[in-house]
């Protein structure tokens, strides 16, 4: 299985993958990375938070992008170079988060692409926006 090479992508193809964010997920998460913040994993704490409950971890919804970008856009075979974020909004435990991308800009030469990089939950509302710079296979 190989993904699609820089002459057959094009500015504007867009791909997505859509996932509801599970409590399973979350402990998994906290347990491969180590990351046991409270906002994430004590309600009780995470009640006395500006959230007034349990969120996920940003990066827990920005992973989403990841599986768009290296099993759809550009695919397999894809190397991550980079990517920018900025977290808009929390996530919650049982929100249905969509994560697209867009292809900005191509630089052949080098064999570089920049897609934006946006996840939204079920309302519509962006929680993660970024930028990221993929090499496609060859």
């Amino acid at each position: 299985m190989k993904g699609l090479t820089i002459d057959q992508i094009k500015i504007g193809d867009k791909a997505s993958f859509q996932k509801t964010i599970t409590e399973t997920d979350v402990y998994l998460y906290a347990g491969i990375t180590g990351d046991m913040n409270p906002a994430h994993v004590n309600q009780v704490e995470a009640e006395k938070s500006m959230f007034k409950g349990r969120i996920a971890h940003g990066m827990l919804t920005a992973g989403l992008i990841s599986a768009v970008l290296g099993m759809h856009l550009p695919g397999p075979g894809a190397i991550y170079l980079g990517q920018e974020l900025k977290f808009l909004a929390p996530v919650r435990i049982g929100d249905t988060i969509k994560a697209e991308v867009e292809v900005i800009e191509k630089i052949d030469e080098k064999n570089r692409i920049k897609l934006s990089t946006t996840c939204t939950n079920q309302d519509g509302v962006e929680v993660v926006k970024g930028v990221a710079t993929i090499m496609p296979p060859r």
